[in-house]
């Protein structure tokens, strides 16, 4: 692709892949680059795949001591997204996340291992009111100076819970067997991170 047939966003890539060395430091999500999605099995066929729209996290890493590394990230369930405005509706209600008794699912880190570029991530899972462990396998997607002077970060991760554990329990028996909706659910994240800018003395 020729210079000047690259998109803005082509460009600012092309310009920031500098790695930066050491990414140790305090960031903050940049949720216009972060997505924190979800997958579930339909009717046994398919999948739904929806993301949450509104959410805030913060993170200190520390690459030499890995254990010394926290994470806390807060989502406002009320944002879910699944690109079909019954099905959202349905999910912000008692039978799934209850936004008007619990507005908010909230992660916070209790401990984080490092193994190169790969990260475990454990940290308490709080949905509808109940807190339960997991353990949230990362990878570093890269590292860079963008040509605004931001240090960013980035990393994947997923992993697959058992929803009923956190009582989102609703369901519905198929004609030919099987549920309607799968109770094993995917989270995904696709995360963008800039590192906080030093106050001035």
């Amino acid at each position: 692709m020729g210079l000047f047939n690259r998109t803005k966003d082509e460009a600012v890539t092309e310009a920031a892949s500098v790695a930066v060395a050491d990414i140790t430091g305090d960031y903050t999500l940049d949720p216009s680059h972060t997505r924190i999605g979800f997958s579930a099995r339909h009717a046994m066929v398919t999948k739904v795949r929806g993301h949450f729209d509104q959410f805030e996290g913060s993170a200190h890493v520390d690459t030499a001591t890995p254990a010394n590394s926290s994470v806390t990230v807060t989502i406002e369930a009320a944002s879910v997204t699944t690109g079909n405005e019954q099905r959202d509706g349905h999910l912000k209600t008692p039978d799934f996340f209850d936004i008007a008794n619990y507005p908010q699912i909230t992660f916070v880190s209790t401990n984080v291992e490092r193994d190169g570029s790969e990260w475990d991530i454990t940290g308490d899972l709080t949905i509808n009111g109940v807190t339960k462990s997991v353990t949230i396998p990362f990878e570093e997607t890269g590292s860079a100076k963008d040509p605004f002077g931001n240090t960013r970060v980035g990393f994947e991760g997923e992993v697959t819970i058992d929803r009923t554990e956190w009582n989102l329990s609703f369901n519905a028996a198929l004609e030919t067997g099987g549920v309607l909706v799968s109770e094993k659910v995917k989270l995904e994240f696709d995360v963008s991170a800039i590192a906080n800018v030093p106050a001035e003395a």
